[in-house]
């Protein structure tokens, strides 16, 4: 099949859509990508690429064409954002009316949409034009992203952006979505019942086993090791998780964060100063290590801080899969959406976001007293990732949709 993928967001930037277009065109697919110059997450364009540097590129049989965008941090703050999501939308536009319409035929068109909504509108004005059917691949709610993000300002522009948002939706042939949650939210104005499909975001396997190579941090303890690997930022509800590791600091648990991020210095230094011992961090790894250090948690810890907005309460955390596919049980508090996978899949135990007294409880009453019953929750989730978020299974179900 011959297919464009139209998105803000791919190679080099670290996105699934990379992922997927690679992939498509190993499997035999034409594939051609319609995206912005690479600025992802620093802001600022990327060496070798620019206004006037590699706008056109072929890279592993995929097919780049790079449209203008302003940088993120061309302007500072949400403005700067906000410029960038617009520029992209126009030039994009721009090379749908004038280059692709009139010298490109495609089967299918495929959007990857992790924010904003706007960039879906080149994708599904080429569709219109050439009869060629658009699949959105939607990852965020708007204007409901916006609204969180932007306060104010996304509140004077939710009107207009809800519209927008439900012209996407109209013009879409098929609506992939991320989290059975978004569903309510997507039919809140109009019933595009009949256009979605559950879609979900793969992960890298993060199972191994055997010895565990030299330069990788020995983590493990005699106490119950419970690890949470990844970005430590605001989303994830730092107080909660401090507030946790407090209350069960005379208990014989031991907690591991592998990774970095804006709240790192923030935990060690609550850490240290209400002496919790047992709690390490390991600063930022490298993801090919990750492996290494999952093997050596007895239970992941997934957390999303607490919300009110329906759109975040309903978010699945990309870290979930990897937990998943590592084979090791989840300790949660996490809203509605990550919930329904952790039930479906019955690889752990879950309270609301920011209970954390609850969780503790959990801990102490239910995993601490059984162990090896709660480890088998890990096999379980192992399971469920095998069968619904491994990248040739997604893949796989993507090329069904397209060709039906």
């Amino acid at each position: 099949m011959k297919i464009l993928i139209v998105t803000q967001y791919i190679y080099p930037e670290p996105f699934k859509s990379s992922e997927m277009a690679f992939e498509l065109a190993k499997r035999g697919h034409q594939v051609d990508v319609l995206t912005g110059i690479p600025n992802y997450p620093e802001g600022r364009y990327y060496s070798g690429y620019g206004i006037l540097k590699k706008r056109k590129e072929k890279v592993n049989n995929v097919s780049f064409y790079r449209c203008f965008q302003t940088s993120r941090k061309f302007l500072p703050g949400l403005l700067g954002q906000g410029l960038n999501y617009v520029t992209f939308m126009f030039s994009a536009t721009m090379w749908v009316l004038f280059f692709f319409v009139w010298k490109k035929k495609y089967d299918a068109i495929i959007t990857h949409e992790p924010s904003p909504i706007t960039q879906i509108v080149p994708a599904c004005i080429l569709g219109d034009i050439r009869k060629v059917p658009v699949y959105s691949w939607i990852q965020d709610i708007w204007p409901d992203a916006l609204v969180s993000a932007g306060g104010k300002i996304g509140r004077m522009l939710s009107p207009a952006l809800s519209w927008l948002t439900n012209w996407v939706y109209r013009h879409s042939t098929k609506l992939l979505i991320t989290s059975k949650g978004m569903i309510d939210l997507i039919n809140r104005d109009a019933d595009y019942s009949d256009k979605i499909i559950y879609y979900p975001q793969w992960a890298e396997d993060m199972k191994c086993s055997g010895i565990i190579p030299d330069g990788i941090e020995s983590v493990q303890s005699e106490d119950y090791t419970i690890m949470m690997v990844g970005s430590l930022n605001s989303g994830i509800g730092v107080q909660a998780i401090l507030e946790l590791c407090k209350e069960l600091k005379d208990d014989p648990i031991h907690f591991v964060f592998v990774g970095g991020g804006s709240e790192e210095q923030t935990m060690r230094d609550y850490c240290l100063k209400e002496g919790l011992s047992k709690v390490l961090f390991t600063g930022r790894k490298p993801f090919v290590e990750m492996p290494y250090y999952c093997q050596q948690a007895d239970a992941m810890l997934l957390t999303l801080k607490e919300t009110k907005m329906k759109h975040l309460d309903i978010t699945i955390p990309a870290r979930l899969q990897g937990y998943l596919s590592a084979g090791k049980p989840v300790i949660a508090m996490i809203g509605s959406g990550a919930t329904s996978v952790i039930r479906e899949a019955d690889c752990g135990l879950t309270v609301p976001p920011g209970d954390y007294k609850a969780l503790a409880e959990i801990i102490r009453k239910d995993i601490l007293t059984d162990k090896d019953v709660f480890a088998k929750k890990g096999i379980n989730g192992r399971n469920y990732y095998e069968k619904n978020f491994t990248k040739d299974k997604c893949i796989d179900k993507l090329e069904i949709i397209i060709k039906n």
